[in-house]
């Protein structure tokens, strides 16, 4: 898990790389920028804030040979072995973004290459390379007396409450190419930043598994168990599911499937799946591992227990324990009516 907040500006470097293949060219400032305590506090609000906002999806820096070849890597492993070195490598940094620049969606823009100190990965304090890209400009207005009026001025500039592109590389596995955090707010050049610029790929650590087992379960209990029972089932079973990650500290999937499952004609119907399956959420050989505490919740916070009804009701059933719905929620079938109905339990009814 990361903390941000501690993470101290060390040294910032400013460029402008432009779209190659308009001939835009790139700028290289000279000399590092000098930071003063008000454009560092804007600074790692802007530079931080989508981080703490966003999943914590890890990548690493990947090659088709290997990781040594990756001009990214051989750069930021060269900045980590000599910070004092972080400016004239962030022009090489810039350069490479340049380079990758020649698709005509790509927009020009301000980069800016850190180098942190302080961050706290898993309460671990640790360095870090960020790098940082702006790309849209806004219009605002400023406002200028002139003689006895006041007078409207139209100027562009960023929005910092919105960062374009960014990442964070840290100090960390750098045999295994570093772990690495990404944010892209912009979805018109995606192979842009992360595939051409960065190429890394996905970090198979616990938090990859334990998200992409959990989603893989979602997609068993709307592929399976929904079509064979009800939506009431389906429901039940991912409640059932998350609460399993929720109150264990490592996966071991003949435990999960015991008490996970209450049907057992779906247990070989669970294993088929993830043969089937499984390659495309990176499971398909995985059945230990330790549990991301975070990554349960960002998933439990996605997970829809809505049951919609063609007669416009909704039923939510939001239970820690999912024993609950089955206790105080009943299915059945209506004769007279031929309509099936949900006999609903309760003591009061809750006060907005």
């Amino acid at each position: 898990m990361i903390n941000l907040y501690p993470t101290q500006i060390e040294t910032i470097s400013l460029h402008r790389v432009g779209n190659k293949n308009k001939s835009e060219g790139v700028f290289l400032s000279a000399e590092p920028f000098s930071l003063n305590d008000e454009t560092t506090g804007l600074l790692k609000e802007y530079f931080f804030k989508p981080f703490r906002e966003k999943e914590e999806n890890y990548f690493r820096f990947t090659n088709d040979v290997d990781v040594e070849f990756n001009e990214l890597y051989k750069i930021v492993s060269d900045i980590f072995d000599d910070p004092d070195s972080a400016h004239e490598n962030s022009k090489r940094i810039a350069t490479h973004l340049f380079e990758q620049s020649n698709h005509p969606h790509i927009k020009s823009g301000e980069v800016y290459v850190t180098y942190l100190t302080g961050s706290l990965l898993d309460n671990r304090k640790i360095d870090a390379v960020g790098i940082f890209k702006s790309e849209l400009k806004h219009d605002f207005l400023q406002f200028e007396e002139r003689g006895t009026n006041l007078d409207i001025v139209i100027q562009q500039g960023i929005n910092i409450n919105k960062l374009d592109k960014g990442c964070l590389i840290f100090n960390e596995n750098k045999e295994e190419g570093y772990k690495i955090l990404s944010v892209d707010s912009n979805r018109y050049d995606a192979k842009y930043w992360l595939e051409n610029f960065l190429d890394v790929e996905a970090l198979a650590d616990d938090n990859f598994y334990t998200k992409n087992y959990l989603k893989f379960c979602q997609n068993f209990a709307k592929d399976v168990v929904l079509p064979a029972e009800d939506k009431q089932q389906e429901v039940l079973f991912m409640n059932r599911a998350v609460n399993h990650f929720a109150k264990n500290d490592a996966f071991e999937e003949s435990n999960f499937l015991n008490e996970v499952i209450d049907n057992p004609e779906f247990i070989p119907e669970f294993k088929h799946y993830k043969v089937e399956k499984g390659p495309k959420y990176s499971i398909e050989d995985v059945s230990n591992f330790d549990i991301a505490n975070k990554a349960v919740s960002d998933v439990r916070k996605k997970i829809k227990n809505v049951i919609n009804l063609d007669t416009n009701i909704q039923i939510k059933m939001d239970f820690i324990n999912p024993e609950s719905a089955q206790k105080f929620i009943e299915k059945g079938w209506d004769e007279e009516r031929q309509m099936y109905y949900y006999l609903v339990y309760f003591n009061k009814e809750e006060k907005n």
